[in-house]
């Protein structure tokens, strides 16, 4: 997560992904405290009228879109396929984890992605092996 302070100006988390960061912890999954971390900041979305209401689209995401909307300019990162489709719908400069990773490659900024995508396969992040490949052909790996 220290690469989003490296990347932006201003990192902000809505409280329905502090949750699920915060339920992944409870069951053994190894996240960050967000709360020890003085350069993110949580923020309750306003607007939330303005997300589309979509049985599958999760209570993280609507509140990552709708600060999204309130914050002009923002990138938002969402990974969920779902999530990013209404992104686009709505406008909104998103981008993921792997972009993020890629970025942190490319910039210099990470050794290597590979072991990254490892650990996240370990925690549970959907990743076929195509994308896998494809990142890391993108990396120059």
């Amino acid at each position: 997560m220290h690469l989003l302070a490296e990347f932006y100006a201003e990192t902000l988390i809505p409280p329905a992904v502090v949750s699920e960061l915060e339920r992944g912890k409870a069951i053994g999954v190894d996240l960050p405290n967000v709360s020890a971390l003085p350069w993110l900041k949580m923020r309750v979305p306003e607007g939330m009228n303005k997300v589309p209401t979509v049985a599958d689209l999760g209570a993280g995401e609507k509140e990552v879109l709708a600060l999204g909307l309130q914050c002009p300019g923002a990138v938002v990162i969402l990974d969920e396929r779902l999530g990013r489709s209404h992104a686009e719908a709505l406008k909104l400069t998103f981008t993921g984890t792997l972009g993020i990773l890629l970025r942190a490659r490319v910039e210099g900024r990470i050794p290597g992605l590979d072991p990254l995508l490892v650990h996240l396969d370990r925690l549970g992040f959907r990743l076929s092996a195509k994308t896998h490949a494809a990142v890391l052909r993108l990396a120059g790996e």
